[in-house]
């Protein structure tokens, strides 16, 4: 059969390749009803060789919903979205819900936006970065009647179910460990903190447990938007060119601590002893490095997982439907950056 004329296929026009009625491809197309292995077969066969793409709108008209969980993430270039991304694409695999992704730039009006369009569309549930939303998106979330994971953080009240880990605690124990290693004059790099919420509760954490010590910050240095490797090598320079006596440089995340990294690798500096550094993320992709930058795994693709698993236990009503909170623990790695106490 051709379908000449590029109208829409229709129910029909499977029901007329496959020789069955349209009630039973219906059925099948579905996942519904008592139909035959061969008969299943046969349907799947015929859509498939017509191209043939169920209306999924037509059908959330009586369910209210579409298989759909909306993930909404501040960014596709920040490398670490695409685990958590990997994390719920898995759990979803066998469960009929596919993940729908909006970006929003780190921007809370855009998170409206791409909020309110993606709740129009009747999703099965939401799975998004953060807890600090405007309060039209918190409304919005709270209103929608579905299952919502907040993920990455969970220092803060969520909307309803959070899988994450504490920032404030992982600056926390960063802090603890670089004292523990005997390094005193430390310096700061980081992304500009009114948008990186998580960036600065780790900030905060840090600084709080030098506090506790007796140790302040002896330098800091902020950037925003350009290559992250050319500004680490570029904040490095700046920092150490003011403070030459800086013993430790911690860096908000791994990207701009591998650009330190690899500026300081060039001038010679000898990296435990003269210079400790550490970044934040975990990224496999940094493993090629002449050394290993300290840092501590994030638990991405497990956050996603976790999330997705919440989402589609709720879905096919196997669990509770109270709130859930996951607090995951992430681990500190030494690497070559960082003398062990």
């Amino acid at each position: 059969m051709s379908n000449q004329d590029n109208r829409p296929l229709t129910l029909r026009d499977v029901s007329e390749a496959s020789g069955v009625s349209e009630m039973t491809v219906s059925r099948v197309l579905r996942n519904r009803g008592d139909v035959s292995d061969a008969t299943r077969a046969r349907v799947l066969a015929s859509a498939k060789e017509l191209g043939y793409v169920p209306n999924k709108i037509a059908g959330a008209l009586a369910s209210s919903r579409v298989n759909l969980v909306a993930v909404i993430i501040p960014s596709l270039s920040n490398l670490v979205f695409p685990e958590v991304m990997t994390g719920i694409s898995d759990a979803l695999d066998d469960t009929g819900l596919q993940p729908v992704v909006g970006v929003t730039g780190y921007s809370r009006e855009k998170e409206e936006k791409v909020l309110y369009e993606m709740l129009s569309w009747r999703p099965s549930g939401v799975i998004i970065a953060g807890l600090e939303h405007s309060e039209a998106s918190r409304a919005m979330l709270k209103a929608s009647g579905i299952p919502v994971v907040e993920i990455m953080d969970v220092d803060g009240t969520p909307v309803d179910s959070v899988v994450g880990i504490s920032h404030r605690r992982a600056g926390e124990q960063m802090a603890r460990e670089i004292l523990r290693s005997g390094y005193q004059r430390i310096g700061f790099l980081g992304t500009k903190m009114p948008r990186d919420h998580r960036a600065r509760k780790r900030f905060e954490g840090f600084t709080e447990a030098l506090a506790k010590a007796g140790v302040e910050i002896a330098d800091q240095e902020f950037y925003e938007g350009g290559s992250a490797l050319i500004k680490g090598r570029e904040m490095t320079q700046d920092i150490l060119k003011r403070d030459p006596e800086l013993d430790f440089l911690y860096y908000s995340n791994d990207m701009i601590g591998a650009g330190g990294l690899l500026w300081l690798h060039e001038q010679g500096v000898d990296i435990p002893g003269q210079m400790g550094l550490a970044g934040f993320n975990g990224l496999n992709l940094l493993k090629g490095l002449p050394r290993q930058l300290a840092t501590m795994d994030a638990c991405r693709n497990e956050i996603g997982r976790r999330a997705a698993e919440i989402i589609s236990a709720r879905v096919a009503d196997d669990a509770d439907p109270s709130p859930v909170r996951i607090a995951l623990e992430p681990t500190i790695s030494y690497g070559d950056t960082l003398r062990r106490p």
